[in-house]
């Protein structure tokens, strides 16, 4: 049965409270320094906009508010009865290799990933809004791992089950399956949507069909936020055929957050899929992408796909906004263990909220992760956070990778600049 849900009523996106947009907003830009600043809104204009080289025309919206929401609900009231916070917390790449799958399986070929996120899941399920990326199809048997990923329904609802309220689907490995691949992965997020709450952006069937979700709009508490996620490619090479994978094109990008802007997002977060297989440090296109996002509207950035944690920074725009930016959150878990892919971060950002709907300063806070391998600290492969362990040597059942989590974890910090 599925577990008892968080929920994310979504508001009327009309005409947003300038007030609470425009401070919600700086407590974001003000998260990306150790310093509590309070910075400049996003501008009003919806028109033209910078493009690093040039500039991009306003893209109109193509759909309608409602179409997108589905529904029109009540506006947020001008006063809250209580301050509140709202805490946003996102993991990286849900991996499922051939190991994975022949250790989960038993003797009657169902799957028990019950161990999974033995130490984070109480994490995910307290978060207002938890993210994952989802590195694999849902496209039936028979079920596979690397290059080709295809993993049983049971552990997206496995994920589901723990907390998770946005899977992110743009990435390299979602069309490994082909049509068929996709139009049944698609299938089976729709019905745990149904069951668990849990929604999916990132791929469709059609580029209208994207559009329902591309920006993913939610609303917590009444704050909204968007989520506008895209992958560099596929390794099929069917995202060309198949429009409604959200793919890096900028005229696609900028219009999603010209959309969000619009439907009146507090808050627009981008997630690339991007950047070089494990390097510690991001590339000069990941920055390029990210500088241009920054100049257009998004007001974090989180980025997957390198399968190893990369520095994170801050950037700085023409009209004096400060966008934090991750490059790269590493593995979630995995069957990896090449150097620094057994390492990843939990990112944490927390919105305070005063009575009246205004954001205090927010500071994001980041935890490293372990993915530890079956019969090294668990039966099972399991996630569990680096600090919690450090000082528990005893429990590991190989002493050897204890001190390969202690040995990465160190490294990655000084590499990375990251303190948790």
């Amino acid at each position: 049965m599925p577990q008892t849900r968080k929920t994310h009523p979504e508001s009327s996106y009309g005409t947003r409270p300038g007030r609470a947009a425009a401070s919600v907003r700086n407590a974001v830009y003000a998260a990306a320094t150790s310093m509590f600043l309070m910075l400049p809104s996003r501008p009003a204009d919806a028109g033209t906009v910078n493009a690093g080289h040039g500039t991009l025309p306003g893209v109109p919206a193509r759909v309608d508010d409602k179409s997108i929401l589905g529904m029109a609900m009540e506006a947020r009231p001008a006063r809250m009865q209580e301050p509140d916070t709202v805490v946003l917390r996102f993991i990286g790449d849900i991996m499922l290799h051939q190991a994975q799958i022949d250790n989960a399986r038993d003797r009657d070929g169902n799957f028990d990933f019950s161990g999974y996120f033995r130490g984070i899941e109480d994490d995910l399920a307290k978060a207002d809004i938890a993210v994952a990326n989802m590195e694999f199809t849902l496209a039936g048997e028979p079920y596979s791992g690397y290059p080709s990923f295809c993993a049983p329904d049971s552990y997206a609802e496995y994920a589901a089950g723990c907390g998770i309220d946005v899977f992110l689907t743009a990435n390299n490995h979602i069309l490994d399956k082909g049509e068929k691949g996709l139009v049944r992965t698609l299938s089976v997020y729709s019905r745990l949507e149904k069951e668990y709450g849990t929604r999916m952006t990132g791929s469709a069937m059609d580029k209208d069909a994207s559009g329902r979700n591309y920006p993913l709009l939610l609303s917590v508490r009444g704050l909204k936020i968007a989520f506008v996620n895209f992958t560099y490619g596929t390794n099929s090479g069917f995202g060309k055929k198949y429009p409604g994978t959200n793919l890096t094109v900028k005229e696609d990008i900028l219009e999603a957050m010209q959309r969000a802007g619009r439907l009146g997002a507090d808050l627009i977060i981008a997630l690339p899929h991007w950047g070089v297989e494990y390097s510690t440090s991001h590339s000069p296109a990941q920055e390029e992408t990210a500088r241009w996002l920054a100049e257009n509207g998004a007001d974090l950035i989180v980025g997957t796909h390198p399968h190893v944690v990369q520095d994170t920074g801050v950037l700085e725009t023409d009209r004096g906004r400060r966008v934090p930016v991750i490059y790269s959150l590493g593995n979630a878990i995995s069957n990896m263990s090449a150097p620094d892919t057994q390492i990843g971060l939990m990112l944490e950002v927390r919105v305070p909220v005063d009575v009246y709907g205004d954001a205090g300063e927010v500071l994001p806070s980041f935890t490293f992760l372990w993915s530890s391998l079956p019969g090294r600290l668990a039966d099972s492969h399991a996630t569990v956070k680096v600090r919690d362990y450090l000082s528990r040597k005893e429990e590991w059942k190989q002493e050897y990778e204890y001190g390969k989590m202690v040995s990465t974890y160190i490294r990655i910090k000084r590499l990375t600049g990251i303190q948790d």
